[in-house]
């Protein structure tokens, strides 16, 4: 047997990538985070599959999950959200699936980063303002953030950032970041991208503040901070110029 970690994507069931959908078609055994994964996407599970809710699993659980499925040779569709490169705790998993010598595979999804500037209607890197894109996270119950990452010492670049997991520390994103990027720089707060309860509130560091206490979000919100999330009037990039040559474009210039 061997266990599928999918990337279910970031919540709406028709955002999962076509192997996902696939594997879960084919897996007797469902494994889904049933406090962050869209409960639309068991309905591509088999009718008589065994689907186990791992929210109130602790990792010891879910391994005896694994053993059984491997006891009995049956495939295991592991559902996470978003997708499985960042935040996921695949790979605790995996380290206990080596040394059971259970076989794993890993299939990508759409990540929530991806979704939300979807919902924003927003390209996240802009040409002269924004080139790169920081994903990162605050300090939390689950783990803590090494020394050297901070929201100031990212800051200091004017990457845009994406900020998961951290609705909760707003004031603090707030008060580390308006030094460095001005009270006046854009933020944009996504609340479950793709979902039917998606809500978007854009405003700037010395607003959100105010905007967050008047219409609160308490969870499962992604925090962008950056120039070049309402950019304008930015000089276009030279990728299509009729001047610019590349091996593919196959054409003299005018």
């Amino acid at each position: 047997m061997t266990v599928h970690f999918i990337g279910a994507g970031p919540g709406a069931a028709d955002l999962i990538t076509v192997r996902g959908r696939d594997l879960l078609a084919a897996c007797p055994v469902c494994l889904y985070a049933g406090s962050i994964v869209s409960p639309e996407l068991l309905q591509y599970c088999p009718p008589d599959a065994r689907i186990v809710d791992t929210a109130p699993l602790s990792l010891d659980e879910i391994e005896a999950e694994y053993r059984q499925a491997h006891a009995a040779g049956k495939d295991v569709a592991r559902l996470h959200s978003g997708d499985l490169s960042v935040w996921s705790a695949v790979a605790e998993q995996i380290r206990r699936l080596e040394k059971l010598a259970i076989p794993y595979t890993l299939t990508p999804g759409v990540p929530s980063f991806a979704a939300a500037a979807a919902a924003l209607g927003r390209e996240l890197t802009i040409p002269e303002v924004a080139q790169s894109l920081v994903l990162t996270r605050v300090s939390g119950r689950a783990s803590r953030m090494p020394p050297g990452e901070t929201l100031s010492g990212f800051g200091k670049t004017g990457a845009t950032l994406a900020i998961h997991l951290a609705i909760h520390a707003i004031a603090d994103i707030v008060k580390e970041l308006t030094p460095l990027y001005g009270a006046d720089c854009p933020v944009a707060v996504v609340f479950r991208a793709s979902w039917p309860e998606e809500r978007v509130i854009r405003s700037t560091l010395g607003g959100i503040e105010a905007e967050l206490a008047a219409d609160p979000i308490e969870r499962t919100a992604l925090v962008l901070v950056g120039r070049g999330l309402a950019a304008e009037g930015f000089r276009e990039s030279s990728l299509y110029d009729a001047y610019y040559q590349r091996r593919f474009r196959g054409r003299e210039t005018p």
